[in-house]
């Protein structure tokens, strides 16, 4: 079973940061509630979104403790997280078969998402996409900004909007 001990819950505002790129990244938590999304910045300094992260997700800077975070993770919502010391977790997946199938399982969903996402992104024209985000992410739409989620899928904010008009007029 769990140790209750080793995490707490905090709350962290839209718009706050869970973790700044650069930063020690010495915390791994699970969204209770809200989202977040994970961004780098480009040569020319725009915000690209790497990440969404939803319920039930683990939210880290990155999946290697007491590194720098590769990324900033950032509030699109006044988000709920339960909240661990990486290091410590890391010392019970070994021993606790409840916690090591937990971070197994949550490794394995970001695997298959970040695959997923990377064969759309490479093989996919704009309204694939947009079918496989909304597959992907049902419940997002409505939640964030349309923006975040044209970078999500590399194109413009015109282009999502175009894409969204014609996939509704299909439906």
């Amino acid at each position: 079973m769990i140790n209750e001990s080793l995490h707490k819950d905090i709350k962290i505002k839209k718009g706050e940061f869970f973790i700044k790129k650069d930063q020690q990244n010495y915390r791994i938590g699970q969204c209770l509630k809200g989202v977040l999304r994970g961004f780098a910045q480009n040569n020319e300094g725009d915000e690209i979104t790497t990440h969404f992260f939803v319920e039930n997700d683990l939210v880290s800077g990155n999946y290697i403790p007491n590194i720098p975070a590769t990324i900033n993770i950032q509030a699109l919502e006044n988000c709920l997280i339960s909240v661990a010391n990486y290091k410590e977790i890391f010392y019970y997946v070994n021993t606790d078969k409840e916690l090591t199938n937990i971070i197994l399982a949550n490794f394995q969903k970001l695997n298959k998402q970040n695959n997923s996402r990377i064969e759309a992104l490479l093989n996919g024209n704009s309204q694939t996409k947009y079918k496989w985000f909304l597959s992907e992410y049902p419940n997002l739409l409505n939640r964030i900004p349309h923006y975040h989620i044209a970078s999500f899928l590399g194109v413009t904010p015109t282009q999502l909007s175009r894409t969204r008009k014609t996939f509704s007029q299909q439906m």
